[in-house]
């Protein structure tokens, strides 16, 4: 099992950035693909983006590319989310995930650990 803890949050104009932290701890961390969720208020929970274990694959949600990325330490059991370019759209609750695979993490199903959620709001 992978227990999950994001920072990183916080409120930012449009066009600035933030770095999202998810910090893991646990033994299958390195074994695990990780992925960055978010929900906004009255909208379904999407995947943005993702890593396989190795950090060799890597997926973006078509309206993120370009603007984020997403890259892992497995020696400091630390996932992140380097979000540039912000816009407004981007506002939401964003949570990292572990799941045993990057075709897991598309499927949200299968997930085996959620974190707490960080909030992020983009002013215009």
């Amino acid at each position: 099992q992978v227990q999950l803890v994001e920072s990183g949050g916080g409120l930012v104009q449009a066009g600035g950035s933030l770095r999202l932290s998810c910090a893991a701890s646990g033994r299958t961390f390195s074994s695990s693909a990780m992925g960055w969720f978010r929900q906004a208020p009255g909208k379904e929970r999407e995947f943005v983006a993702g890593i396989s274990w190795s950090g060799g694959g890597t997926y973006y949600l078509g309206s993120v590319k370009g603007r984020f990325t997403v890259s892992r330490d497995n020696a400091k059991n630390t996932v992140y989310l380097q979000m540039n370019s912000l816009k407004p759209e981007d506002t939401a609750v964003y949570y990292c995930a572990a799941a045993p695979s990057l075709q897991i993490l598309k499927k949200k199903e299968g997930i085996y650990s959620w974190g707490q959620g960080t909030q992020v709001t983009v002013s215009s």
